[in-house]
């Protein structure tokens, strides 16, 4: 009876594994992504900040597909990138480049952020890390965020509370160039958020194709 019974608890707890309660056995998907330069940019898809659904498949081949991931909105460093890529939107433009910024933020976030920072580019909501999952970008945990104006300081909703939103996960601040073909041809892991865009920049500018 106790050997039948030890035989039945290990299936039990061995079904439960697969099933993912109390462990899991790992799957192919779980292997983290070394996306190197030379290779082909996954395809991937997103809601940009006006809620409206955004497929790379509509963009490579045309521009340069500037792609950079960022931990979250309305936080400093974060802020100082993203007024970067503004304001160096004009040269960019004239390279023949597109800016897309992504992070684990909510669609609501990204568009009062675009908002408030006047951002001429799009940004990707990626609240459950699954687009930095493609890239090989490391996540984190979320957190609570709370929206700040232009000079930094808090925004208030129309009860006079602080307006807070909720970030699925935290990306680590990694930025990518995708050529026309397609293929990754730049990728920078130890990002200065001040000096991305200017960095970005002088490297297409020494592209042999745009």
């Amino acid at each position: 009876m106790r050997t039948l019974t030890a035989t039945l608890l290990a299936t039990c707890v061995a079904a439960l594994m697969l099933l993912g309660i109390g462990g899991r056995v790992p799957a192919a998907d779980d292997k983290p992504v070394d996306l190197a330069v030379g290779a082909a940019a996954p395809a991937f898809a997103g809601t940009d900040d006006a809620g409206k659904p955004w497929k790379s498949a509509d963009h490579i081949g045309k521009k340069v597909i500037v792609l950079y991931f960022y931990p979250g909105d309305f936080t400093p460093g974060c802020t100082a990138q993203a007024r970067s890529f503004r304001d160096s939107m004009n040269k960019l433009t004239e390279q023949g480049v597109e800016v897309v910024g992504v992070s684990g933020d909510s669609t609501a976030s990204h568009g009062l952020f675009k908002k408030v920072q006047e951002l001429n580019f799009t940004l990707l909501a990626d609240d459950e890390g699954s687009l930095a999952k493609k890239f090989g970008v490391p996540v984190s945990k979320g957190a609570e965020v709370k929206a700040r104006d232009a000079q930094g300081k808090l925004m208030k909703d129309a009860t006079g509370k602080d307006i807070v939103f909720t970030r699925g996960v935290t990306a680590a601040r990694w930025t990518f160039i995708i050529g026309k073909d397609g293929k990754v041809v730049y990728k920078n892991t130890k990002v200065n958020p001040a000096l991305d865009s200017k960095e970005v920049a002088a490297f297409i500018a020494k592209m042999p194709m745009k």
